[in-house]
């Protein structure tokens, strides 16, 4: 099994950056893939980013040039930099990992205020 931790999200004034990192733990060396997605109030879950083994990333088009989903093998972690924050960003966010099964981690909150 795979455990997933997320940290990093919190409050900032829109236009400002945050970074979160999600670190795995447990049988990581059945991860295929990992990322984020977030759920704003009242609506349906979404994928932000992700990243493979491989090294191919798909981003939301709402996020593309101002997000950026990297990891770092050795440690385990998947980090995502979030720059030019706005409001509609606000949302939970959910470190993601898929391999053998699919993991999801207890979420962060994101909060941007105009």
């Amino acid at each position: 099994q795979v455990q997933l931790v997320e940290s990093g999200g919190g409050l900032v004034q829109a236009g400002g950056s945050l970074r979160l990192s999600c670190a795995a733990s447990g049988n990581t060396v059945t991860i295929n893939a990992m990322g984020w997605y977030r759920r704003a109030p009242g609506k349906q879950r979404e994928l932000v980013a992700s990243l493979t083994n491989g090294g191919s990333t798909a981003y939301a088009d709402s996020v593309k040039g101002r997000f950026t989903i990297s990891r770092d093998n050795a440690k385990n972690t998947v980090d995502l930099q979030m720059n030019s924050l706005k409001p509609e960003d606000t949302a939970v966010y959910y470190c993601n990992a898929v391999g053998w099964g699919v993991t999801w981690g207890q979420g962060t909150q994101v909060t941007v205020s105009s």
